[in-house]
């Protein structure tokens, strides 16, 4: 079955949803199926009609959470902003979902199920190297981005950032905080790839930048 029709069953979002708070609550590797089933108030039964393993369930768990990134971006309306619109906002989801990502379960998830993390890493970082490719062509083709710059470099580039800032050593000044450091990382690649008339709109826009720190605190 199409994992895009599995996802639009309720009871099966409903257990995923309850399985990685439990995964926050008490870790990965510290539940079987068994106290997944009983935790969720479910019968092992019913949790094996909707995940073959524990395995499985993980990976469906990887496929639900780009399911729910795919539709916050889709309602971003590409087509009535500019690129650098398009990159502020999609750089406000990004930080929003770093920030809510758990280094325990980061950690186990790697040390466990390493094969599934690989891949599934490998397919979100695939996935955001082409969108910032295309958001280069859109800036470029609009005259906010310098036509002379390597795309594939420069996108690549901007991927290997946000890897890189998930080593916890990343920010290796005390007072400098992790907010800090994306706001810092946004601004750069922006003004680095900005024509003239692209930087000066982007000092229009800035502030929303700097509501990065805010929006964390509130959440």
């Amino acid at each position: 079955m199409d994992d895009n029709l599995i996802f639009n069953d309720p009871k099966l979002c409903t257990i995923l949803d309850g399985t990685i708070e439990l995964f926050y609550e008490f870790g990965i590797r510290n539940l079987n199926m068994d106290d997944i089933s009983r935790k969720l108030k479910i019968s092992k039964k019913t949790l094996y009609q909707y995940v073959k393993s524990k395995e499985d369930l993980i990976e469906k768990l990887f496929y639900y959470d780009e399911m729910k990134w795919g539709n916050k971006i889709s309602e971003i309306k590409f087509s009535d902003l500019n690129a650098i619109d398009i990159l502020i906002q999609v750089s406000l989801l990004v930080f929003e979902e770093m920030g809510r990502l758990n280094p325990k379960l980061k950690f186990e998830m790697k040390k466990y199920y390493e094969a599934i993390f690989n891949q599934f890493m490998s397919q979100k970082q695939n996935h955001i190297f082409n969108q910032i490719s295309k958001n280069i062509q859109k800036g470029i083709k609009g005259k906010l981005y310098r036509e002379d710059v390597n795309i594939d470099l420069v996108a690549g580039l901007y991927v290997r950032n946000l890897v890189d800032m998930h080593n916890k050593d990343y920010c290796f000044i005390e007072s400098i905080t992790f907010e800090q450091v994306f706001e810092a990382m946004v601004e750069n690649h922006i003004r680095a790839i900005s024509t003239p008339e692209g930087i000066k709109y982007f000092e229009k826009r800035k502030s929303e930048i700097v509501q990065l720190n805010k929006n964390i605190n509130n959440q």
